[in-house]
């Protein structure tokens, strides 16, 4: 499988599918394909695994993308202003924001995960259910804003404002810690907590939060008054 991400901050990753490869994505995902590429609509793994999906957010049914009489593309794309991110399964599992997950190869499993400890789902912002992404292959996930991406080596710690982690390696440790001090608390516009997130692995944080975007959005939509 062959693809490229265009776009700046309404990205589309156009993914090239050889004769026997095939592209899962979650419903909604596919914004365009070429004439030769068949689609089928499956609730993947039976009743209980796409229950599940449907929890993290990927969805119960599961769209399936297939190569015709030759090479095919397939575009997706996510459903807010962001960028797409490409993850390696194959080399390591990755633990994803809740509805992050777009696509991935035949081989990727998708699952549900939970928050170990309660004060994390309470506060983390993240939210207590979570996207496990394993197997073998390649997955796309969408987030809202610009991404950083940073290796933490072991025992490394990057403390993280509400709901702007987007995904990191499994190994990675998440957990949440108190801003401290009183005018921190009242007057720096981060609450209480910031996440924190503790090496070895790979974390990839998301510059606004689709929360932040509606709410900087809403005086401007039209209300029953206007």
């Amino acid at each position: 499988m062959k693809y490229n991400i265009t776009g700046s901050n309404l990205q589309i990753a156009n993914i090239e599918l050889d004769a026997g490869e095939e592209l899962v994505t979650t419903g909604g995902a596919m914004v365009y394909t070429t004439g030769n590429v068949a689609m089928e609509t499956k609730m993947e793994g039976g009743f209980m695994s796409g229950l599940k999906r449907s929890i993290s957010g990927a969805g119960m049914f599961l769209v399936k993308f297939k190569p015709q009489g030759g090479t095919g593309i397939v575009g997706i794309g996510g459903s807010a202003p962001g960028k797409i991110i490409e993850l390696d399964i194959s080399k390591k599992v990755w633990i994803c924001q809740k509805s992050s997950y777009l696509a991935s190869e035949r081989d990727v499993k998708i699952d549900i995960a939970f928050q170990k400890k309660l004060g994390s789902a309470l506060f983390g912002g993240e939210g207590f259910v979570l996207q496990k992404l394993s197997g073998n292959g390649m997955a796309f996930a969408h987030a809202c804003g610009d991404l950083v991406q940073y290796d933490l080596k072991p025992g490394e710690m990057v403390k993280v404002s509400t709901s702007h982690v987007v995904a990191w390696e499994d190994g990675v440790t998440y957990d949440i810690s108190s801003v401290g001090g009183v005018k921190n608390v009242l007057f720096s516009g981060e609450g209480l907590f910031v996440t924190t997130l503790t090496g070895p692995g790979r974390i990839i944080l998301q510059s606004m939060t689709l929360y932040d975007l509606a709410m900087a959005l809403s005086p401007f939509l039209p209300s029953n008054n206007s």
